[in-house]
């Protein structure tokens, strides 16, 4: 099992972090479905394990949250969150080896489009969790 307590004692020390603590419970909660199914299922599963992760760490969470970008008032597109945690930070999914430029152009558009800061884009690959945490900086 993942004990992300030793990481937190050492990165909350930082005051250059987004959300310091709840992204690690965040991502400790990767590594226990990741430590439990290992790599191949189907996004969706990782999903509903992540769920379930999450509220048993008593994290709250929103699944497939949507998110209308908006021109001059009138809905052009339609975006969908895997997972809004506590009003805070939107998670995405994703199952393969590496990250495409593609997965993280989508991330970065529904931080741009919720206005959020802080977005976790977590990889189950087939050597374990990969997680980048992206920022909107704009």
């Amino acid at each position: 099992m993942f004990d992300y307590a030793c990481i937190m004692n050492e990165k909350l020390r930082r005051d250059d972090l987004v959300h310091p603590e709840l992204s690690y419970k965040i991502i400790g909660c990767a590594y226990e479905v990741y430590n439990e199914l290992g790599f191949g299922h189907q996004e969706k599963l990782y999903q509903k394990a992540l769920a379930i992760a999450f509220k048993k760490e008593k994290i709250l969470f929103k699944e497939q949250v949507y998110s209308p970008l908006k021109f001059q008032d009138e809905v052009v597109g339609r975006m969908y969150f895997d997972f809004l945690v506590e009003e805070k930070i939107i998670v995405e999914l994703k199952k393969s080896q590496f990250y495409s430029k593609a997965n993280i152009d989508q991330v970065v558009e529904y931080l741009k489009t919720s206005k959020l800061q802080l977005a976790l884009l977590i990889n189950f690959t087939p050597n374990g969790v990969n997680y980048k945490r992206l920022l909107n900086i704009a």
